[in-house]
C-alpha cells in the first residue's frame, strides 16, 4: 500500500460544554474534550478497573455551531476525523505540543429522555437534540407470532 491513512473514530461522553471563538469574515471553531473508557477485569485482585482517555475535540464553522447548540456536558456522541498535532513555544520558551482530534464528522448518540434524565441530575437546562440517533429494541430472533407476509 503506498498511500497514507489518518482517520479517527471515537464514541465518548463531553467532559465540559463546547468552546468556541468567533474570527474575523464569519469562521468559528469549536472545542471539547472527549472521554472515552476502557474497563477491564485485573485478573490478579478480581477487580474492575476504568481508565479515561481524554481527546482534544476541534470543529470547525457550522459543524461547530451545531455542536455549541446541542451538545451538553457529559452527552454521548460520535466523532469521525483526523489526528493534527501542534507545536508552539510556551512563556519560558519550552517547546509546547498538543494532539487534537480535527473533526470531520459527528453524530448525537445521547436521546431525548436521557439528556431530560442528566438535567434532573446535574440541575441544567439541556437543548432537546433534533439529530439524537435512538437505540434499536432487539427482539429475538425466530418470533413465529407476527403477521409477515414473507
Amino acid at each position: 500500500m503506498s498511500g497514507t491513512l489518518n482517520k479517527v473514530m471515537l464514541i465518548g461522553h463531553l467532559g465540559d460544554e463546547v468552546k468556541m471563538h468567533y474570527f474575523e469574515g464569519g469562521g468559528c471553531v469549536g472545542r471539547f474534550p472527549l472521554a472515552t473508557n476502557e474497563t477491564y477485569t485485573n485478573k490478579q485482585t478480581n477487580e474492575r478497573v476504568t481508565n479515561t482517555e481524554w481527546h482534544n475535540i476541534v470543529v470547525r464553522n457550522k459543524g461547530a455551531e451545531i455542536c455549541e447548540k446541542y451538545l451538553s456536558k457529559g452527552d454521548k456522541v460520535y466523532i469521525e476525523g483526523r489526528l493534527k498535532t501542534r507545536k508552539w513555544q510556551d512563556d519560558k520558551g519550552n517547546d509546547r505540543y498538543s494532539t487534537e482530534i480535527q473533526c470531520t464528522d459527528f453524530t448525537f448518540l445521547s436521546t431525548k429522555s436521557e439528556n431530560e434524565a442528566n438535567a434532573g441530575n446535574h440541575n441544567q437546562a439541556v437543548q432537546p437534540k433534533q439529530d439524537a440517533v435512538q437505540e434499536p429494541s432487539v427482539e429475538p430472533i425466530g418470533n413465529d407470532d407476527d403477521d409477515l407476509p414473507f
